[in-house]
């Protein structure tokens, strides 16, 4: 009994031992599993996070595409719209200069009517003053021939040497006037022949230009760049030089668009340095514009300093030197100005030497007669009186130099020789062919004008307007127009186009009166 009584004891010994053991081990085991599930638990909160970071992060993209993408579509509409507005405006400007046109052209109408009419009032007052001046002398001659039948001899032949007198003043007029037309006649032929050798010594090649400048770009990647991120670069740089850059399909160019030759050309050389630097952004376009800005400021003095030196007439105030060389980017009737000053003050110098005047001084006068044209947009007048304005107050001392400037297009009295040399030089000079163009519409409206201002005086039966404008011949009824009103005529007609047109050089006006016997042999 005592050994199964031991083994009792330790089988309970061990029972008792095993239980809280099994408790101990189960319970670490159940604290371990809880460890495990809390930790599984914090990587699955952990990668849930993240996973619902990434989707919330992929929807805001998505929401920002579709931003994105609205608010091209958005910016699109709105320069659609901006073009069907811009293009309403075209036609509302074309439209009001048709109207203007057929304004002016009534006008014009209007004023060739009122002078036809004051031409005709005049006509008929001189008729009826001539008949009231043939009614006295027939009265005077019946008068006459009542006291020559109580006349003695003396006096007969005192009123017979008295008319004589009268006839042979009437003879003697003639003759003067035949002479002084031959010596018309030598001095437009030596003042021909000085022009033809000043013109033939100087020949000067003529180019018109443009309002247009193009930049060459290596692909047409960079027009990209040169627009920007939503077009910032082009409009940066449109508002930093004041041009308009027309970025099209035409491949390797970028087309540089302004009336303002200064501008022009400011905006063309700061692309190309951008292009060739390859950094193209807001600021940096601001800063290459600005240092560009600064070299075409002592370009247009080197370029008007040049010219100087071209004609030979140091020295010149270094501020009308800077206005001349403006002029190498103002154009008119798109001749070149800065080359038509040198042109003009050539011609000056070979004509005054040929006439045995100082050939220094008329350069200096032609070079400087358009000088006005550098700032007339700046100061009030024409160019003229704002030329000679700016001379005068840059030290310009010379009354020849100052009188040339303000009087060739005859706005003063001319009083000095040189005047009539630059006016001369600067008919030759815009009147060269290829000198100046202007465009087809205006052209053929000089035309019609000069046409119709020459057909709308009494007697007229034609008029064409022939070389390029220059002239204009007048086909006059000889009916009813005599040989001293042709002359008359012509007189008022060349009068009425100097007060009522507007046209480069001069115009000759020719009048053509004939009578035609016509018979058929049958």
């Amino acid at each position: 009994m005592e050994p199964i009584t031991a083994s009792l004891v330790t089988a309970l010994v061990m029972l008792l031992v095993a239980v809280p053991l099994g408790y101990v081990l189960a319970r670490v085991q159940d604290r371990s599993r809880q460890s495990s599930a809390r930790a599984r638990a914090g990587e699955l909160t952990d990668q849930a996070r993240k996973e619902a970071e990434n989707i919330i992060r992929d929807s805001e993209l998505k929401v920002k595409d579709e931003l994105f993408k609205k608010r091209e579509e958005f910016n699109r509409e709105i320069d659609k719209a901006r073009q069907e507005v811009r293009e309403q405006e075209r036609r509302l400007e074309k439209r009001e200069d048709v109207l203007d046109q057929k304004h002016q052209a009534q006008l014009k109408k209007e004023r060739v009517l009122e002078h036809n009419q004051r031409k005709l009032s005049e006509r008929r007052d001189q008729v009826e003053k001539r008949a009231k001046e043939l009614e006295t002398l027939v009265e005077q001659e019946t008068a006459k021939l009542h006291e020559i039948s109580t006349l003695n001899r003396e006096q007969a032949e005192k009123m017979l040497l008295a008319r004589l007198e009268v006839e042979l003043s009437a003879e003697v007029a003639t003759r003067i006037q035949k002479y002084e037309d031959k010596l018309r006649a030598t001095s437009e032929d030596k003042a021909r022949e000085i022009l033809i050798a000043a013109v033939q010594r100087y020949a000067a090649a003529h180019t018109a230009d443009t309002t247009v400048s193009t930049v060459d770009i290596p692909s047409d990647d960079m027009k990209g760049r040169i627009i920007g991120r939503e077009g910032r670069n082009i409009r940066t740089f449109e508002k930093c030089t004041g041009v308009d850059v027309i970025v099209d399909d035409t491949p390797g160019v970028v087309i540089v668009s302004a009336f303002d030759n200064v501008r022009r050309e400011v905006a063309r050389l700061a692309l190309t340095k951008l292009i060739q630097d390859g950094r193209i952004h807001p600021s940096r376009i601001e800063e290459v514009v600005k240092e560009t800005q600064e070299e075409m400021e002592k370009h247009i003095l080197e370029l008007g300093r040049a010219a100087v030196t071209d004609a030979n007439i140091n020295p010149v105030h270094e501020k009308l030197m800077q206005l001349l060389g403006r002029l190498r980017f103002r154009t008119s009737y798109s001749q070149n100005v800065l080359q038509h000053s040198l042109e003009v003050a050539h011609l000056c110098g070979m004509m005054a030497e040929e006439l045995g005047l100082n050939g220094q001084l008329a350069r200096r006068c032609g070079l400087l007669h358009d000088v006005g044209k550098a700032a007339d947009h700046e100061m009030e007048g024409g160019h003229p009186k704002v030329g000679a304005e700016l001379a005068r107050r840059y030290g310009e001392t010379s009354k020849e130099v100052l009188h040339a400037i303000l009087g060739h297009h005859d706005d003063v009295t001319i009083g000095h020789v040189y005047t009539v040399l630059v006016a001369a030089a600067d008919a030759i000079s815009a009147s060269r062919p290829g000198a100046r163009r202007e465009t087809l519409e205006k052209y053929v409206k000089r035309l019609e004008e000069l046409e119709a201002l020459a057909s709308g005086f009494p007697g007229i039966e034609q008029a064409y307007a022939i070389q390029a404008g220059r002239e204009v011949r007048v086909i006059a009824n000889s009916s009813h127009t005599s040989d001293n009103d042709a002359t008359r005529l012509c007189r008022d007609i060349a009068k009425a186009i100097e007060e009522q047109l507007n046209y480069p050089g001069e115009i000759k006006v020719t009048v053509v009166r004939e009578t035609r016997a016509v018979e058929y042999a049958r």
